[in-house]
C-alpha cells in the first residue's frame, strides 16, 4: 500500500500554504474530498484529444463511447454492481429526483415512504414532494438519544403493509453516525419495500457492495471520493426496466439504467469518475479492479479508525465543547471521521473564521441535513462546526486542528 507522503503527492493542492507559510490543513472533505492529478489529467486529456458526442461513425466520437462503457464498468466495480444498474447524472440530488419520480408514478394514494431523521435533504425533499404529487404518506424514523444512530427497531415502528420504501443513508454527512445498513434493508424488504440509500458520505470511507448491503437503489456523489462533481446511482436491472422514463422522442427504447440519462452527459466528467475510481484502486493490490477495491477500502478504514480515535480523544480536552454522534474512542469505527461540534459563545461560523486564519478549511452550517439539525435544536441558530478527515490527511494535521479548536475555545 501507498504510504501517507506518496498518497498526498498524487494531490498538487494539498502543497498550497496559507498566509503563515505551512500548508493548508484541508478538512473540508465531507463537502468534497480535493482532486488528484490523475483525475485533472483524464479530465483535460479527453477535451483535448477525443471530445465529441457518442455513436458517430469517426474516431473522436468512438473514443468517447467508448469512455461512456468503460466508465460503466468502473462504476459498477466501484458499486458492486452490474454495468446495466448504473446511472449517470449531474449529480446525486438529480438523479434521485429522476428515480424517486419514476418509482412515485407506480404507487397508489394512500402508500408509505419511510425516512429518517438523520437524513441529507437530497434523500427527504424528493418523497416529501411526490408525496403531496401522489397523495402518499411520509414516516419519519428518529435516532436514538446520545450517539444519534437510526435503531432498527425505530424503523420497525414505522414500517407497515402499505410501506413501499425505506430512504434512509449508509452514513450522516451531518455527524459521521453509520447506520447499520443491511438491518434496515431487511427490514424495509419484510414488508415488502424498497431499500433505498444515500451513500454519498459513506463511499470515501467504506466498500459499496449493492448487494451485501441489501440495496435496491443507492446513490453517491463522485466528487465526494477525489473526482468531480457528478452524480451516480445503482437501482435493480429489474426495477430500472420497468420504471416509467422520462425522455425525448428520438432516443428511443435503452436498456435499463440508460433510459434515466437524459440529454448529453458530461464525457469529460466521466473520464474524471473513471480516473477516480482507479486512483482509490491504486490504493489496494490485486488482480483486477474490485480486488484492488477491497484492499483499498481495508486500508482506508484502518487508517481512518486510528486518526478518528486521536481526534476523538483530543476533543474530549477541549473546554467546553458539545461533540455529536458518537464520541467514545473506542467506538471509532462505528462512525466516519467527521466531527461536528459547537462551543459556547462563539457562533460555527466564527469557528471556521478562526480555524480559516490558522490555515485550517472547515465548514459550518446545517450542510442540508434539515432532520438531524432541528433534533439537536441547532437549526435556525447557524448550525455547527464540521470537520472531516479522507485518506490523504495526516497525523500532523489532527494535532495541528486540535491544538487550534483548543485555542479558539479558551478564546
Amino acid at each position: 500500500m501507498p504510504d501517507i507522503d506518496t498518497i498526498r503527492r498524487s494531490f498538487t493542492s494539498l502543497s498550497r500554504t496559507g498566509a503563515d507559510g505551512r500548508p493548508l490543513v484541508f478538512l473540508d472533505g465531507p463537502g468534497g474530498a480535493q482532486v488528484p492529478d490523475v483525475v485533472i489529467d483524464a479530465m483535460a486529456d479527453y477535451l483535448r484529444h477525443s471530445n465529441a458526442n457518442i455513436d458517430g461513425a469517426f474516431v473522436t466520437s468512438a473514443e468517447t463511447t467508448e469512455l461512456v462503457d468503460s466508465t460503466r464498468v468502473a462504476a459498477a466495480d466501484f458499486l458492486g454492481a452490474k454495468p446495466e444498474e448504473v446511472v449517470f447524472g449531474p449529480n446525486m440530488t438529480t438523479i434521485n429526483f429522476n428515480l424517486v419520480h419514476a418509482f412515485c408514478r407506480t404507487l397508489e394514494p394512500g402508500d408509505e415512504i419511510v425516512i429518517t431523521a438523520l437524513d441529507h435533504d437530497a434523500n427527504v425533499s424528493p418523497w416529501l414532494l411526490c408525496a403531496k404529487d401522489h397523495g402518499l404518506v411520509v414516516r419519519t424514523a428518529d435516532v436514538r438519544e446520545g450517539d444519534l444512530q437510526v435503531e432498527p427497531a425505530a424503523l420497525e415502528k414505522v414500517v407497515g403493509p402499505r410501506t413501499k420504501v425505506c430512504a434512509f443513508t449508509l452514513a450522516s454527512n451531518a455527524i459521521g453516525t453509520m447506520p447499520a445498513a443491511r438491518e434496515l434493508a431487511d427490514i424495509a424488504h419484510s414488508v415488502g419495500a424498497l431499500a433505498w440509500m444515500d451513500c454519498v458520505h459513506y463511499a470515501p470511507h467504506r466498500r459499496i457492495d449493492v448487494r451485501a448491503l441489501g440495496a435496491d437503489v443507492l446513490l453517491c456523489s463522485p466528487y465526494k471520493f477525489f473526482g468531480p462533481h457528478q452524480g451516480l446511482g445503482f437501482a435493480r436491472e429489474e426495477l430500472l426496466a420497468s420504471w416509467p422514463a422520462d425522455r425525448v422522442r428520438p432516443a428511443g427504447e435503452l436498456p435499463a439504467g440508460h433510459r434515466f440519462e437524459t440529454g448529453t452527459m458530461s464525457h469529460e466528467a466521466l473520464a474524471g469518475v473513471q480516473a477516480a475510481i482507479d486512483f482509490v484502486a491504486s490504493l489496494g493490490e490485486g488482480a483486477d479492479r474490485r480486488t484492488k477495491l477491497d484492499a483499498a477500502f481495508r486500508d482506508i478504514v484502518a487508517y481512518e479508525t486510528a486518526l478518528t480515535a486521536r481526534m476523538l480523544d483530543g476533543l474530549a480536552e477541549v473546554p467546553g465543547m458539545t461533540l455529536y454522534g458518537i464520541t467514545d474512542p473506542a467506538r471509532a469505527g462505528e462512525r466516519t471521521p467527521t466531527f461536528t461540534f459547537t462551543l459556547p459563545g462563539i457562533t460555527p461560523r466564527q469557528v471556521c473564521e478562526q480555524l480559516a486564519q490558522r490555515g485550517i478549511l472547515g465548514w459550518d452550517g446545517n450542510y442540508y441535513a434539515l432532520g438531524i439539525m432541528d433534533r439537536l435544536g441547532l437549526e435556525g441558530r447557524g448550525g455547527a462546526t464540521r470537520l472531516g478527515f479522507l485518506r490523504y490527511t495526516t497525523e500532523e494535521e489532527v494535532d495541528r486542528t486540535l491544538e487550534a479548536v483548543g485555542e479558539i475555545a479558551r478564546g
